[in-house]
């Protein structure tokens, strides 16, 4: 069974209604869902101030504002680099944007793990999974002696 809360009501006005309705329709939808989402994401944007949505309603995703990062990518570069003075130090970004990702990464380490692990997989995991999938000649970098 589904981790549902207890049904809801809510009175929206006429053109919020219109307008839920017409996303409901867009994105194939029922206005609950439509307004679940909203929220979610609504409440996000509250308590994590320098985190942003972007990306279509498949693929929504936390990005810091200021910044051409999503907080995956971000919190990747910290992983990868050793810590968040090191990707400051690297970069232009700030210690607030930092922290800002850290903390949304801390809240939803799920989320973000998952994003992490997808943009990880190695060639033949693609391969793998899309039969069709070719390494273009080229594409790779060669080693220069």
């Amino acid at each position: 069974m589904a981790n549902t809360a207890a049904p809801f009501s809510i009175r929206l006005s006429k053109g919020l209604d219109a307008a839920v309705a017409d996303e409901a329709r867009r994105t194939k939808r029922s206005k609950g869902a439509v307004l679940e989402s909203l929220a979610d994401e609504a409440m996000r944007l509250r308590r994590f101030p320098g985190i942003a949505f972007r990306g279509d309603d498949w693929n929504r995703r936390a990005w810091v504002i200021g910044t051409a990062f999503d907080v995956w990518e971000l919190i990747q570069a910290i992983e990868d680099l050793g810590g968040a003075e090191k990707v400051i130090k690297a970069g232009s970004l700030t210690t607030t944007q930092v922290a800002a990702a850290e903390a949304y990464s801390h809240a939803y380490r799920k989320e973000i793990d998952e994003l992490i692990r997808e943009n990880r997989r190695s060639l033949d995991e693609f391969a793998r999974a899309f039969p069709t999938f070719r390494v273009q000649p080229g594409s790779q970098r060669r080693r220069r002696r």
